[in-house]
C-alpha cells in the first residue's frame, strides 16, 4: 500500500502494479481498491500500463474529513496523478466515471479519459430519482442506505437487493456505505431526468471516450450518448453483451486500445 496527501490534508490510500505509462482507475459507488472490479482490471492492464488503484475518500485505508464537498474528490484525484508522475490516462466507472469527467473539466492533468456508464438518467424512460435522495441517504442506516441506493437510485428490483444480503460483498458494502451520499452528489443534476447539461462539460479539451454496455438498460444508453454529445469531441462505443457489471476482459482491451 502506498499513500499520498490531498490538498485538505486528508491521507488517500493506492496500489501501484505494472509498467508503462500512468493509468489511475477510479472505482463507483460502494467500491474500494480491494472490493469492487478495479482489483482484476488492474491486473489485467498491468502489462501494458503502471496501474494506480486508490481508496476514494471514506472508503477503505482512505481518511475524510469533515463536510464532504465534490471538489475534495478532485482534490484526491489530482493526488494521486501527481503521485503517478504529474499526468496520467484515467479509467472512471459509474459515479467514478462522474468524478473522472469533473475532474477533467477542473483541469486535472488527465491524458486521456474512458467514462463508463456514469449512471445519469436524461430521459423519463425509468422511475426518476428522488431529488431528496441526497438527504435520505444521510438519514439512513448502512443497509437501509444500500438499499434505497439500488432501488431508487439505480432503479433495481428490491428482490436483488435483498438476495444481496446473503452475498460475502454485503458486509464490505456496508462498511462503505456512509458514502453513498458523496456519489449522488457527485451525479449533481444529470440524474433527474432532464437534458444534459452541457455547459459543465464545456471546458473539457482532453480525448474521451464514453462506453456502455449493449445489454444495459435504454436509460443508460440514451445518457451514454447524451453525454457523448455534450463533451466536445468525445467519442462513444458500446461493448457486446456487458451491463453495468462490466467484466474486467472486456473492458480492459477498450482502455488499452484508446489510450494507447
Amino acid at each position: 500500500m502506498n499513500t499520498v496527501v490531498s490538498k485538505d490534508g486528508t491521507t488517500i490510500a493506492y496500489d501501484r502494479r505494472g509498467n508503462g505509462p500512468a493509468l489511475v482507475l477510479v472505482d463507483g459507488a460502494l467500491c474500494s481498491r480491494a472490493q469492487g472490479p478495479m482489483p482484476d482490471l488492474a491486473e489485467a492492464l498491468a502489462d501494458r500500463f503502471t496501474v494506480y488503484n486508490y481508496d476514494r475518500r471514506g472508503r477503505g485505508d482512505s481518511g475524510d474529513a469533515g463536510e464532504y464537498a465534490v471538489e475534495r474528490e478532485i482534490e484526491d484525484l489530482a493526488a494521486v496523478i501527481e503521485a503517478a508522475g504529474g499526468s496520467a490516462y484515467v479509467y472512471g466507472s459509474s459515479s467514478g466515471a462522474a468524478l473522472s469527467l469533473r475532474a477533467t473539466a477542473a483541469g486535472v492533468p488527465i491524458e486521456k479519459l474512458v467514462a463508463f456508464e456514469p449512471p445519469y438518467v436524461v430521459d423519463d424512460s425509468r422511475k426518476q430519482i428522488p431529488r431528496t435522495w441526497i438527504a435520505d441517504l444521510q438519514a439512513l442506516e448502512p443497509g437501509d442506505a444500500i438499499k434505497y441506493f439500488f432501488t431508487k437510485g439505480i432503479g433495481l428490483p428490491g428482490i436483488f437487493v435483498t438476495m444481496m444480503k446473503l452475498m460475502p460483498a454485503w458486509k464490505p458494502m456496508k462498511a462503505v456505505a456512509h458514502t453513498l451520499p458523496y456519489d449522488a452528489q457527485m451525479l449533481g443534476q444529470n440524474c433527474f431526468g432532464e437534458p444534459m447539461d452541457t455547459e459543465q462539460w464545456a471546458p473539457i479539451e482532453r480525448p474521451v471516450l464514453v462506453v456502455n454496455g449493449g445489454k444495459s438498460p435504454g436509460w443508460m444508453k440514451a445518457s451514454t450518448r447524451a453525454l457523448a454529445a455534450a463533451v466536445p469531441g468525445a467519442g462513444h462505443t458500446e461493448v457486446p453483451g456487458q451491463n453495468h457489471m462490466i467484466k474486467s476482459a472486456a473492458i480492459a482491451p477498450v482502455i488499452a486500445d484508446f489510450c494507447r
